[in-house]
């Protein structure tokens, strides 16, 4: 297993920096000036010298990239043009709301959309069937922005007063000023400055929450996740349906399915032992690239519903012509396509006990 990860990470590398070159290329490709598009009016033909000689903007764009790619290695991924800040330090600030947001996301597609997949394949051709795929292709059609307003409209508006009435923008309700669970538990001295990954892990509020056993904080948290994980999440949801439903009728059709019903065993444990484990190798597959989908959907997502994310971030620093932050972010989320993708296939070893890591 070890020597496994340690193939599929030594892979990643050349895929990770050729992503880093192709995003170079294509930031530096949008039409208009980066000078203009960070100062705007105050960009005077003398500021903007001195802003591409601060930025190293005035080098020929091979050696630009050369010194990017020496930085990246390094472990440096520049600092913002925009922002005047180091891009770690603005993705340990907003890379938790995505991170949060996609896992609620991802948890809803697939805690709904496994279940009704199996269950449609298991009545196969009755009413519960024909609808759940018909509610399958409903969701899959539905625009993330459109599904996202009416959400909001239903419940923040239609729904206004009521004990169903949800918040429509925001993580959490204003005013609210978080304990970081590093300082509520004395992890960290008074004034002294903690670790990235304590703060982006205090960042992701209903592990915070949870950390520092702050119920009230868990339940505003949620509240204000519901909307944006389910106008993330359903067109997930759907795939996910559509698929677990194929993949389950396919196995149920099997040899060894026939005999373990014919042995006696409860159909429960049939459906749920013999065939659903089976039937799930493609069902991972197709979650594992769900992860896009969620990624590509927050963009939107965290436009409507006002959450400052790694989405709405990236959107903001393409028109802004921001080329590290752009370049920052993008390898940061092509890294975890890699990681997600990788524990796909560790997870394919523990359902078919014929696949082996070499």
């Amino acid at each position: 297993m070890l020597k496994f990860v340690v193939k599929r990470l030594t892979y990643s590398i050349p895929v990770l920096l050729g992503i880093l070159v192709v995003t170079f290329g294509l930031a530096r490709a949008i039409p208009g000036d980066p000078c203009l598009a960070v100062l705007g009016e105050r960009a005077t033909e003398d500021i903007c010298d001195a802003f591409f000689r601060r930025n190293g903007l005035n080098e020929p764009l091979p050696v630009q990239l050369l010194i990017y790619m020496r930085n990246f290695a390094q472990g440096d991924l520049g600092d913002s043009l925009r922002f005047h800040r180091p891009v770690a330090d603005l993705l340990v600030e907003r890379l938790p709301t995505t991170v949060e947001l996609g896992a609620y996301a991802l948890l809803f597609a697939i805690s709904v959309g496994v279940p009704l997949g199996v269950l449609s394949a298991y009545r196969h051709k009755t009413a519960l069937d024909v609808g759940t795929m018909i509610g399958a292709n409903i969701g899959v059609s539905m625009p993330v922005f459109w599904l996202g307003l009416m959400l909001a409209y239903l419940f923040a508006v239609l729904l206004k007063d009521t004990p169903f009435a949800l918040p429509p923008s925001g993580r959490l309700t204003p005013g609210s000023t978080p304990v970081p669970f590093f300082l509520a538990h004395g992890l960290v001295a008074e004034g002294e400055e903690p670790l990235g990954i304590l703060i982006f892990l205090s960042r992701i509020h209903t592990l915070n929450a949870i950390l520092t056993l702050n119920g009230e904080l868990l339940v505003d948290a949620l509240r204000h996740l519901i909307l944006p994980a389910v106008a993330v999440g359903t067109i997930p949801l759907a795939i996910i349906a559509r698929m677990s439903r194929s993949s389950v009728l396919e196995v149920l059709n099997q040899d060894y399915v026939r005999t373990a019903r014919a042995k006696g065993l409860r159909e429960s444990v049939v459906v749920g032992k013999h065939a659903l484990k089976n039937a799930m190798l493609p069902v991972i597959t197709v979650i594992g690239l769900n992860f896009g989908l969620v990624i590509s959907g927050a963009v939107l997502t965290e436009t409507i519903f006002s959450l400052t994310g790694v989405g709405r971030t990236l959107v903001d620093s393409i028109t802004s012509r921001d080329y590290t932050l752009v370049q920052g972010f993008t390898v940061v989320i092509a890294a975890g396509f890699v990681l997600i993708n990788m524990a796909v296939d560790i997870f394919y070893g523990y359902l078919d006990p014929r696949i082996r890591f070499n």
